[in-house]
């Protein structure tokens, strides 16, 4: 029988048509010994170690399996010093000085200070870190007020060794920008003192209320009609944009010497596994293949790049009736760009001064707008302070940000502690303890510093965008609706959107949507020969804007193959995953044109990048689970304006990828 462990092996790291090699697969079980990590774990590794060398996924041979086991061996070791290290700095001498300050009456000469356990000290640690609060950059505009964590699972967990002792303060390289866009664009002073009036109009495309349909109704019938005019809708766009006849389309399932342009839904012709080159087939819509699945040949193609759920068009023949031979895969037309006219872009302009006083200035060019963008989780798996959000506050507070445009989750429902239910709140909170819901743990936990922000700049733009993991929103399905402000004590100007949503910030179309659907993407994919776009954080980027979709991928990834959280798993359950709700995958499609800047939080690594005049940005993760994570901030300098640069019609393209300097920063 064959050994279960090689099977996996082969099905994750292996090719569709070719076994890994046993001396290949004697390294590799290698590695899952000395690391203890399990062929799913391995295999997230190895998919980050390809992104972090900017390579997709090359054929496993005994040279980039040594490469890939020396740079884990070397991610350890700089781990254990850095370890060794902060052991070295936290580390008490025992003194013979008696301690007034000492709490207890017990070891008041610090006799036992050196016989305590590494675990006692880590407990300590973690204690006097609750004790003090959080600390503010200097000269903050933000009054401190106590934040707090919970105390028993904590301790518990940390003295069992389970968590590592973490400490948001004693992070390395805060404030480092790690990338920035459009270098040659400077980086501006903030102003020193808050604008007279809101430097920013904003305005909804998306229609916020098709958001608040009933969940968990969905019906099968209505989601094949779904899938199917998804298929029918690109058909159409394929006809128009290429001038086509009709009569050049036609079933891939029908037998045919004839070339045709077959249009479809890739997929997978079994439910397990990850898709490859034999198992790839093109799923009909019922009007023009009668629903049929066909079996896809492209070993003439010199390249290819799938994923289940794309919708194609593709150019060839099924001469056997058994298999279509792909010869072409057409492009699919992309949406239009943004556009306005020029009295709009003009009064955008102006409203940039800041107000009518400002507006007498002799200056040329307003300021720019300052826009923060950051996604969830906001705390560590070990405490429910929430530091990474009230420093990111300070830091909006400071800048004098237009615009703090957040993700979520905000209250994760894969957090321990959440998960767990053992945590207390501040003892300033003013509840019925048997009346608390998770809404007065946002309300005490993170409104606060939302509305701190509001007091220190009171004309700032606060945007939240919830997640399908926040444990506040009761609706549980994506495209998702947004959670009822009601109970959240939140300040009144701060606007809570739906999922995904898109909306105009002045003249620029902003898409924005907290489903990961980048990592699913790159997990999915399948890819073979030559591709035009080898970086694979841009390709999957770049598959949203092709597909005019938020979440092109149908089905979502398998949620026990997704990335592990805090959240002690039991009896197998899973995280949440993308929680689709097929009958209204039609409101998560992008809006008329293609958005100037696309905001797609993933676990994948941060970036920004101008992909199809797109301004793409993943700001990362605030908190990363047990390290400080990442935000963007986009500073986005006014247009300059001229009717020679207008379109035929007066439209001005908007052109953001120019004018606009995006630094990804660690908190």
């Amino acid at each position: 029988m064959a050994d279960p462990v090689v099977a996996e092996l082969n099905e994750r790291f292996g090719t569709a048509n070719t076994e890994l090699s046993p001396d290949v697969i004697y390294e590799l079980q290698s590695i899952m010994r000395l690391h203890e990590l399990d062929v799913q774990d391995m295999f997230f590794k190895w998919e980050s170690y390809c992104i972090k060398m900017d390579m997709d996924q090359p054929k496993m041979s005994m040279s980039t399996v040594r490469k890939f086991k020396q740079d884990l061996q070397d991610t350890l070791e700089r781990a254990n010093r850095a370890q060794a290290l902060e052991q070295v700095k936290t580390e008490k001498r025992p003194g013979g000085t008696p301690r007034p300050g000492a709490r207890n009456n017990s070891d008041v000469f610090g006799m036992l200070d050196g016989l305590t356990t590494p675990a006692a000290r880590r407990a300590a640690k973690l204690g006097s870190a609750r004790k003090t609060p959080m600390g503010t950059p200097i000269g903050s505009r933000l009054k401190n007020e106590p934040v707090s964590s919970p105390m028993k699972l904590e301790a518990q967990l940390d003295a069992m060794g389970v968590i590592p002792p973490s400490s948001f303060k004693d992070r390395q390289n805060a404030g480092e920008v790690i990338e920035i866009l459009n270098e040659n664009l400077p980086a501006p002073e903030p102003p020193i003192a808050p604008f007279g009036e809101s430097r920013i109009k904003l305005t909804a495309a998306s229609d916020l209320k098709k958001l608040g349909y009933k969940p968990l109704a969905m019906k099968l019938s209505e989601a094949s009609e779904i899938l199917d005019d998804r298929i029918d809708d690109f058909t159409s766009l394929i006809l128009e944009h290429y001038k086509l006849d009709e009569s050049v389309f036609g079933s891939a399932a029908m037998q045919s010497t004839t070339e045709i342009v077959a249009v479809g839904r890739v997929a997978s012709d079994t439910s397990e596994g990850k898709l490859n080159a034999a198992s790839l087939v093109l799923e009909t819509s019922r009007k023009l293949g009668g629903g049929f699945r066909v079996p896809l040949n492209v070993s003439k193609l010199k390249g290819y790049q799938f994923f289940p759920g794309q919708i194609v068009a593709l150019r060839g023949t099924n001469t056997t009736g058994r298999e279509f031979t792909v010869n072409e895969v057409i492009r699919m037309p992309l949406m239009g760009n943004a556009a306005s006219t020029l009295e709009t872009m003009t009064a955008h302009r102006e409203r940039l001064r800041g107000g009518p006083d400002a507006m007498d200035t002799d200056d040329e060019n307003p300021m720019p707008l300052n826009v923060i963008f950051a996604s969830g989780p906001y705390t560590a798996d070990d405490n429910l302070d929430f530091e990474p959000l009230h420093t990111l506050i300070n830091e909006a507070a400071d800048t004098y940000a237009d615009a703090v445009i957040l993700t979520g989750p905000f209250i994760d429902a894969e957090h321990p502690l959440i998960a767990s239910g053992d945590f207390d709140l501040p003892e300033e909170a003013v509840y019925d303890p048997d009346a608390a819901t998770m809404s007065t743990v946002f309300k005490y936990l993170i409104s606060p510093a939302l509305n701190r922000l509001v007091s220190a700049n009171p004309h700032v733009t606060i945007l939240l965008v919830p997640s399908v993991r926040d444990v506040i929103d009761r609706h549980v399905s994506w495209p998702q609706d947004a959670f009822p402000p009601k109970e959240l004590g939140l300040h009144k100007s701060i606007k809570i959107l739906g999922n995904p949503m898109t909306l105009s910030l002045n003249e620029t179309l902003v898409g924005i949507s907290s489903q990961d659907a980048l990592w699913e993407l790159k997990h999915e994919e399948l890819i073979g020969g030559t591709v035009e776009d080898t970086n694979g954080l841009s390709r999957v980027a770049r598959y949203l804007i092709e597909q005019r979709h938020y979440f092109p991928l149908f089905p979502p990834t398998d949620r026990t193959k997704l990335p592990k959280t805090g959240r002690q798993v039991i009896d197998g359950q899973a995280a949440p995953g993308a929680m689709l709700d097929i009958s209204y995958l039609k409101l998560g499609e992008m809006v008329n044109v293609r958005p100037d800047v696309l905001i797609v939080p993933s676990a994948l690594p941060p970036f920004a990048k101008v992909i199809e005049s797109v301004l793409v940005i993943n700001p990362g993760y605030l908190s990363q689970r047990k390290r400080a994570g990442t935000y963007a901030r986009m500073t986005l300098y006014p247009p300059k304006l001229s009717e020679a640069d207008a379109a035929p019609g007066g439209m001005l393209a908007h052109r953001i990828f120019e004018r606009a300097r995006v630094e990804v920063t660690r908190i």
